[in-house]
């Protein structure tokens, strides 16, 4: 597949989707912007809400490809989840649908499969077929839309590269994060690999650097052709002496979605 020319990229506004704004043009991609705020600085970024199915397809039209990161990225109630992450994300899909856009990526997370024991001394990396487990409504919203997109690759042809995003930010933060982090810069080779890459019907990948501490298998998101640079290593010394190795014995470090399984952080709107 060509690469694709101009991107709707939803959630612009949002942590990720700054990131991306920043390092996707660098890759060739001319950028549509979509968020349900503003964006300083990008007055033609399109204001709209993902329960708008008129200004969702207006956003679509024309555009080679979409890389979704709108919704609801904590957790919250389940309406909240369902309006915002599940019809939401079916209204997108449904918009590109009748649009023709024939490839999208899907922000999926590491909470789908949150529930799912992390890896321990010499067991194997978590492969990307693992049983979903989500660990919040948040976390099930995920699963709802990757089951989403392989409906809509199955009944109407549209491919979609689900990324089951670790963390993306510009370092890691906590000792868990070691494991699971995605430099942006990776992250924006992964997303332009999920972009280009040919046939991939619908194929889900973890989302992350390739860390020394690595808990999942990136076979998956390797076999797209993405390469990543990056290494959480460097900043392991500093937080394990601030916060000290991970736990087993604590639910929150035995699991792979983190607090997200004792304590998940509440979406503040």
């Amino acid at each position: 597949m060509p690469a694709p020319r101009t991107v709707l990229l939803t959630g612009a506004a949002g942590g990720l989707g700054t990131l991306m704004r920043e390092l996707l043009p660098g890759h060739g991609y001319r950028l549509r912007l979509l968020d349900l705020r503003p964006i300083e600085g990008e007055p033609d970024a399109i204001v709209a809400d993902l329960a708008d199915r008129d200004a969702l397809r207006e956003a679509v039209r024309g555009v080679d490809a979409i890389i979704h990161l709108a919704g609801i990225s904590l957790e919250a109630s389940f309406d909240k989840i369902l309006a915002a992450n599940i019809e939401g994300t079916y209204n997108l899909y449904e918009a590109a649908r009748e649009e023709g856009v024939r490839r999208i990526v899907f922000a999926s997370s590491n909470h789908a499969v949150g529930y799912t024991p992390r890896p321990q001394g010499d067991d194997p990396l978590i492969p990307v077929e693992t049983p979903r487990r989500p660990d919040t409504f948040y976390g099930l919203s995920k699963c709802f839309g990757e089951d989403l997109a392989q409906l809509y690759w199955d009944r109407h042809g549209i491919e979609t590269v689900s990324v089951r995003i670790g963390s993306c930010f510009p370092e890691p933060t906590s000792v868990r994060m070691l494991s699971v982090w995605m430099s942006p810069a990776d992250g924006a080779r992964l997303f332009h690999a999920a972009l280009t890459a040919e046939d991939v019907g619908h194929t889900v990948v973890h989302g992350s650097s390739a860390n020394t501490r690595l808990w999942w298998d990136l076979t998956s998101a390797r076999a797209l052709g993405y390469e990543p640079q990056d290494d959480s290593e460097p900043y392991a010394a500093k937080l394990v002496a601030e916060q000290g190795e991970l736990d087993p014995g604590d639910p929150a470090h035995a699991r792979l979605g983190g607090h997200f399984v004792t304590d998940p952080p509440i979406w503040p709107y």
